[in-house]
């Protein structure tokens, strides 16, 4: 892991690891995690690819900035494309997974025009378009995602201070931790350890405060008014892998209806008996959709 200091002036620690003039893979974590989502994927493809992934700004020992508009979306995009340059990167593939693969969505639409961005994977991350709809008109969706409205609510502030991510994180979700049997204890005492951190923890949840996503609360109509609709969004025609576990609590499937629309030339992996961790929980199912999308498509 090493230091890198971004033209804006935030500090990402970034893990950059395989051949230096291989094809550069960026991979971008979600949350409420670090690169070490990617742990497995970054040791089966770093024999023949340069595989860089960092802290997410807000994360670990990365730059923590408190106030919330310093995590804009595109703030956190313009970070994507600054860690490439600062690593000498003009071509790269991103590959994201939750919040990281948000972020994956618009450097992916952003790369496809200035050229910098060949094709992309994505793991359990809504389409922006899509999203913003089915959080209005799909009950399923609007129940799974009112811990977002937990998580911007500054009346929780007090209960982070106190007991860190933690605290926020057993409230949004009952005291029930998704994986909390799935995951290797070594990973999870680290993660323990990050979501201690007062500031992190804060900049963890500034991404869903700066973001410009409502999410209705229960009561409200199910459907979308004039002027929440989301701005149009061009269709992604660069290559693109989408990885999506069936099982996930948080992103039902229905998330994947209609996005061939949106997404032209789309590789659709469906992941059956998983939950929203996809790069940990199923690491090989990851790692062979990868291989097969990678090697048919250009770096």
């Amino acid at each position: 892991m090493k230091r890198v200091t971004l033209a804006s002036g935030i500090e990402l620690d970034v893990v950059d690891d395989g051949p230096r003039d291989a094809p550069a893979l960026i991979f971008l974590h979600g949350f409420p995690e670090s690169h070490r989502t990617w742990r497995h994927q970054i040791a089966h493809l770093s024999d023949r690819y340069r595989c860089i992934a960092a802290d997410q700004r807000g994360y670990r020992g990365s730059s923590k900035p408190q106030e919330v508009e310093a995590y804009t979306p595109d703030k956190l995009i313009g970070d994507v494309f600054q860690l490439a340059d600062a690593l000498g990167v003009e071509r790269f593939t991103v590959i994201g997974h939750d919040w990281g693969g948000a972020i994956a969505w618009g450097v992916a639409l952003m790369g496809q025009m200035n050229g910098r961005v060949p094709r992309a994977v994505i793991a359990n991350a809504p389409h922006p378009a899509a999203f913003g709809r089915l959080v209005w008109e799909n009950r399923h969706q609007r129940e799974s995602s009112q811990y977002m409205r937990t998580f911007r609510d500054s009346a929780n502030d007090t209960l982070v201070r106190e007991h860190g991510l933690a605290g926020m994180l057993m409230k949004a979700f009952e005291g029930r931790f998704e994986t909390e049997d799935k995951m290797e204890p070594e990973e999870r005492a680290a993660l323990l350890t990050d979501w201690g951190n007062r500031e992190a923890a804060f900049g963890m949840l500034n991404w869903y405060r700066a973001s410009p996503l409502y999410v209705p609360a229960l009561d409200e109509p199910y459907a979308m008014p004039a002027d929440k609709a989301p701005p149009p969004i061009p269709a992604l025609t660069i290559p693109a892998l989408v990885i999506w576990a069936l099982d996930d609590l948080a992103l039902p499937p229905e998330n994947l209806d209609g996005l061939e629309e949106m997404v032209t030339d789309m590789t659709l992996v469906r992941v059956p008996d998983c939950g929203h961790f996809v790069p940990w929980e199923a690491p090989n199912i990851v790692n062979a959709a990868m291989d097969v999308f990678l090697d048919r498509t250009e770096s």
